[in-house]
């Protein structure tokens, strides 16, 4: 598996992946009724952010989004989000992603990484996170409606860099 940076062609390779896990609704705060083309503009992140792919081949497993967390007096921490797809899942690829925008982070000079929105029901994302030394600051009590556990909280992850 190779992580390169995402090019505008990876794009009919990402879609499906960005649309499966958009449109599940379990994981992510997006609207799972966004049309394609916002969906794009969503996930491709601009610079000073980076927008990477988890690729086996010609096959994309995985992409991954990183920047600055907030402009301004907040630029020092970054942020990111992942998403692996479903036939991916179980391989590494999330953390292979999570540990490039650690490296991406660092070697940019971010004092920290911070999830905004991880919703509590993602067990498994939790347990990687906090496997790579992150820890939940709070949680939003019923912050993410999840469609088949109902509303569920949604935690602020962080790590020191």
């Amino acid at each position: 598996m190779e992580i390169r940076p995402y090019a505008d062609a990876d794009w009919l390779r990402v879609a499906p992946i960005v649309t499966e896990v958009v449109r599940a609704a379990e994981t992510f705060t997006y609207d799972p009724a966004m049309p394609p083309e916002a969906l794009q503009d969503l996930w491709i992140e601009r610079p000073p952010g980076l927008t990477v792919v988890a690729v086996d081949g010609d096959d994309v497993l995985g992409t991954a989004k990183m920047g600055p967390n907030k402009p301004g007096p907040g630029a020092h921490v970054a942020t990111a989000s992942y998403m692996v797809g479903s036939t991916a899942r179980g391989r590494g690829v999330g953390r292979a992603l999570v540990e490039h925008s650690l490296a991406w982070a660092k070697a940019g000079g971010f004092a920290a990484i911070q999830f905004n929105a991880v919703a509590a029901s993602n067990v498994r994302a939790v347990g990687l996170y906090e496997s790579l030394g992150f820890t939940i600051i709070g949680t939003v009590p019923e912050a993410f409606e999840h469609p088949t556990q109902g509303r569920v909280g949604l935690h602020v992850m962080h790590r020191f860099l």
